[in-house]
């Protein structure tokens, strides 16, 4: 997947008590792909929250970023076999760990979900618009089409890029500005490697969102009303029963 960025990282902490000071080592692999060339390894040296001195595997050498890494780089650097180790270090420690993210989440897919909507159009020909709007895929490819009475419809179409939720998942959302038929079919299709088969969604006309809407509010605010209206029944019922009738004189 040519477009994934990803970063495995492994750190290393050791504290010394004696000055209170922290010094640790970060290890990680940056790629974007499993082969090895779009792989690059790098250790990093920390001393106090500051990198002093690091290897990259596309240098091939430690670079310093402090006067005593500096120091550090050129000791490193002239120890032949040190640099031979850390060099093989992208082979030997990044490969496993890219390929193993590779088979545990970046060969994974999610199936998308589908909700159609209809929208007033932003003008033009037409006096109708439907959105259909594709939520929490992976990976990032997909299509999204409209049929109408079986037929594919690719004039008055738009799309939006496949928009990244910043949580590994995608959504995309399609419009469609047409004049409505009596008797006539629309559906969304989408095509997703997650999916053994399209995934279709019929647009029902009978009724408007809008109409649809405010029928599910009021049938909620009608049972309510007969909810609260059954406890005040019941509770005007106890307390009768509960009330001592005193004759007058």
């Amino acid at each position: 997947m040519a477009s994934s960025f990803l970063r495995v990282s492994l750190l290393f902490i050791s504290l010394y008590t004696a000055d209170g000071f922290m010094h640790y080592v970060l290890t990680h692999c940056d790629f974007n792909s499993s082969d090895l060339k779009d792989i690059e390894f790098i250790r990093s040296y920390y001393y106090n929250k500051m990198e002093i001195v690091r290897f990259s595997s596309s240098l091939g050498k430690y670079v310093g970023f402090t006067e005593f890494g500096v120091k550090q780089a050129e000791r490193w650097n002239s120890d032949a076999s040190d640099l031979a180790q850390m060099r093989a270090q992208k082979e030997a420690y990044c490969k496993q760990h890219v390929d193993n993210a590779y088979q545990a989440a970046l060969t994974k897919s999610a199936e998308p979900y589908v909700r159609l909507s209809s929208t007033a159009p932003s003008g033009g020909k037409h006096s109708a618009m439907l959105v259909c709007s594709v939520y929490d895929f992976y990976p990032k490819q997909i299509r999204v089409k409209w049929t109408r009475d079986g037929q594919e419809v690719t004039s008055d179409v738009t799309s939006t890029d496949e928009l990244a939720d910043g949580d590994w998942y995608y959504q995309i959302h399609s419009h469609l500005e047409y004049t409505p038929r009596s008797g006539e079919k629309i559906s969304c299709m989408v095509e997703h490697a997650s999916l053994r088969e399209p995934l279709i969604t019929d647009w029902d006309p009978s009724m408007p969102e809008s109409e649809r809407n405010k029928i599910a509010i009021g049938a909620s605010g009608l049972i309510l009303g007969l909810v609260l209206s059954l406890a005040g029944f019941i509770y005007y019922k106890r307390k009768a029963r509960g009330r001592i009738l005193v004759p007058s004189s």
